[in-house]
């Protein structure tokens, strides 16, 4: 059995087995569920798609839907190759 101690902070590091198993990284949110028995159980919470805003920066200049076309059919020629 993987075990932690909590500080005095209220703090845990989590085993990097369990870590590995639930695929948490940094950032990643965890969920504590009450179960019938009285305990809680521990998941991982997806993220939001709201999460990524600012991940990929703005391109320079606008992108017209038929550049975009033209460049999913040329990668998927490209991937087809």
């Amino acid at each position: 059995m993987t075990s932690a101690t909590v500080t005095s902070k209220g703090q845990v590091t989590i085993p990097v087995d369990v870590r590995t198993k639930l695929g948490l990284r940094p950032g990643s949110r965890l969920a504590f569920v009450p179960t019938a028995t009285g305990g809680y159980e521990i998941h991982s919470e997806a993220a939001s798609v709201k999460d990524l805003k600012g991940s990929v920066p703005r391109p320079s200049s606008p992108v017209s839907i038929d550049e975009m076309a033209d460049a999913i059919a040329t990668a998927a020629t490209a991937d087809a190759m």
